[in-house]
């Protein structure tokens, strides 16, 4: 047996994995539920969704914050475990070239912009103003979490805190 598949059987990187993106996921989405007029302003500033007709901009500024409390809640209770992290990779797969791309498109605006790694934005996930190289490690961080929670062969810790 490899050494990843030992430390898969214990359980112990699926549990981390699912409180970890649980409790992101659902700060994040009470975050945008918070402030949703600052939320749909975020999304807007990507320019990546449509205006026109606002209802999909509207739609997704209201979507989103719930697939991201419902899969928190789903992930941290252990319930319906795949389906929840395949989501959240999903978001993160369009998040995080977003991000990019928003932070790549500011180099340059202003003075104190001259890289990447110096922009600093708010990328709508509720944190606030954030170093765009932070944020883009972060996501790749949960996405690397969101990829073991879905693919773990782990029998333990798949339903709450219980074994089974």
């Amino acid at each position: 047996m490899s050494f990843i598949r030992q430390i898969d059987a214990t359980g112990i990187p699926l549990l981390l994995s699912r409180f970890v993106l649980g409790l992101i996921f659902l700060s994040y989405g009470i975050n945008k539920v918070a402030d949703p007029i600052g939320f749909l302003k975020s999304i807007n500033n990507y320019g990546i969704l449509p205006t026109s007709p606002v209802w999909i901009l509207n739609g997704i500024a209201v979507i989103l914050p719930v697939a991201e409390i419902l899969c928190g809640l789903l992930l941290l209770a252990g319930l319906a475990l795949r389906p929840a992290a395949l989501i959240v990779t999903g978001m993160l797969c369009v998040f995080t070239p977003a991000v990019y791309f928003l932070g790549a498109g500011l180099v340059g605006t202003q003075p104190e912009f001259t890289s990447l790694c110096a922009v600093i934005a708010d990328c709508g996930c509720g944190a606030g103003p954030i170093p765009i190289c932070e944020k883009l490690m972060t996501n790749t961080g949960l996405l690397l979490l969101s990829l073991w929670a879905f693919l773990s062969k782990s029998k333990r810790f798949r339903g709450g805190l219980g074994g089974g």
